[in-house]
């Protein structure tokens, strides 16, 4: 989709559709009372025949609108008056994008951003939140994923539906230079989300270790980055026995694959982000059931929000220093799979009994983590779908933050409100330490059901004790089930406006 940032009046506007906002109270958006002025308060006679009644994410398409230029106006509802939040508004934005999906309106104007918008505090949200947060809602709700679905008859003449080019329209008093780079912004935002949501979409036959590699190793080229792969002969050398053992059960060689992106002050210490990859988990020898594995696909969407990550702060051309590390392997029940049983030893020197095959993130996320001592970083963040434990704690509405930092857990928690990318800080007390005991070696890799996805931390946190760590559990965020089953890109916003907060603050 095309964007562009314009400011003019809405009855002058000589697009496909011109998009207002209205509210509950039969109140009128600026632009909305535009329209109704210039066509003799036809608007006002639609709202009094209760035809449109404001509601949140509401909307009607009017026809041939007396005294305006665009052939079509569309009606948004903004709900109550003085009331449209952060979620309201991005509501609104989605409720315009459908409405116009089915028709032939592809050239369109949006006066939406001119809405007023609170944020949790009570404040009012200014131009540039607005822009960026319209841009992403609206690629959002464009997004399809039909790369893998049989091409049409190249004879057969495709009528293009819905949006194809879309003014964002600002006030002529609000900064022009400053709402491009909002723009600017939030195409980059929108294109790393898409490109998270492809690699987890991708089905396991395409989307294995290697391909993840190629894909990183693309953006050398396109996105200015540098990459390198180590394979598993530098990995043995490395000493990631644990990153090893998840790996040896399955054909596919695994990865690790190293982003940089070097764009902050040569003193500047990276943030580190550790994304797990495991592009397939049938659960090893301890098999999950058959029902519903083929979402089993979605366990690489940690290293896919790493990739998305690096792509949206490197079109922002970001200044900051950050470094990321992707573990990628299948986990699969082969004769030479690891065993229930088995003892592993990290590139840490600790050993882990392995109670669970099933449990084989924090396997190759452990040896990542240690890996990334070598970088001396400021923070590291790892992001993986680790626990069926933490979608019975949250839901799917918020991603589990657990950290031996209070300060970057408040820092990840600050992003996630911004981006409505939201997180939820989760204890990691001492006391749950105890049920990773082993008679066998130095820790066991499951705690037991009570806390799994608290012992789970506790398990990485015994690897990422020399620098400030956090861990974001996306099992219940990162990919819907369903009708409408797909990945949902998450956390790629959180991520890109922590990495953002952290620019501002260098």
């Amino acid at each position: 989709m095309e964007f562009s940032i314009k400011s003019g009046k809405p009855e002058k506007q000589r697009n496909d559709c011109v998009i207002v906002g209205v509210y509950e109270s039969g109140k009128l958006s600026h632009s909305a009372q535009a329209i109704d002025d210039a066509s003799e308060g036809f608007i006002g006679k639609v709202l009094k025949r209760g035809d449109m009644d404001g509601k949140l994410a509401s909307s009607l398409i009017l026809h041939g609108v007396a005294g305006i230029h665009a052939d079509r106006v569309l009606l948004v509802g903004l709900g109550k008056h003085d009331e449209l939040t952060e979620k309201g508004f991005r509501q609104a934005v989605i409720a315009s994008v459908k409405a116009l999906a089915k028709t032939g309106a592809n050239d369109v104007a949006s006066f939406l951003a001119e809405s007023e918008v609170l944020n949790n505090d009570g404040k009012k949200q200014d131009a540039i939140w607005k822009i960026s947060h319209m841009v992403e809602a609206v690629n959002d709700a464009s997004y399809r994923f039909d790369v893998m679905k049989g091409k049409k008859d190249k004879s057969e003449k495709e009528v293009i539906k819905g949006i194809t080019k879309l003014e964002v329209h600002v006030a002529e008093s609000d900064d022009n230079q400053q709402a491009k780079i909002a723009l600017k912004q939030g195409l980059a935002l929108s294109s790393g989300v898409s490109f998270a949501k492809d690699l987890g979409n991708l089905p396991p036959n395409i989307c294995t270790p290697t391909y993840l590699a190629e894909r990183a190793l693309a953006m050398v080229k396109t996105h200015g980055l540098t990459v390198e792969v180590l394979e598993r002969e530098e990995l043995k050398k490395l000493g990631m026995g644990s990153f090893l053992g998840v790996a040896q059960g399955s054909v596919q060689p695994p990865k690790l694959i190293v982003l940089k992106h070097f764009h902050g002050k040569k003193d500047q210490k990276p943030v580190v982000l550790v994304g797990k990859g495991i592009t397939f988990d049938t659960g090893g020898i301890s098999l999950k059931p058959g029902a519903d594995m083929d979402e089993m696909k979605y366990d690489m969407c940690g290293a896919a929000s790493v990739l998305g990550t690096f792509k949206a702060i490197a079109e922002m051309d970001l200044p900051l220093n950050v470094i990321g590390v992707i573990p990628a392997c299948e986990n699969m029940p082969d004769a030479d799979a690891i065993r229930p049983g088995d003892v592993l030893t990290s590139m840490s020197g600790q050993t882990i009994e392995v109670l669970n095959t099933d449990a084989e993130g924090r396997l190759i996320l452990c040896d990542a983590l240690t890996y990334a001592e070598k970088f001396e970083p400021s923070a590291v963040i790892d992001i993986a779908t680790l626990t069926g434990a933490c979608v019975i704690a949250l839901g799917h509405h918020v991603s589990a933050v657990f950290s031996n930092q209070d300060c970057l857990a408040k820092e990840i928690l600050s992003a996630g409100e911004d981006a409505l990318d939201r997180a939820w800080h989760m204890p990691m007390w001492e006391e749950y330490q105890s049920q990773l005991d082993s008679n066998f070696a130095d820790i066991a890799n499951i705690g037991g059901r009570a806390g799994g996805s608290i012992t789970a931390a506790c398990f990485l946190s015994r690897f990422a004790q020399k620098y400030h760590w956090a861990h974001l559990d996306i099992a219940g965020t990162a990919w819907k089930s369903g009708k409408e089953k797909g990945s949902t890109g998450r956390p790629v916003p959180l991520l890109t406006q922590f990495l953002k907060h952290r620019a501002e603050k260098a």
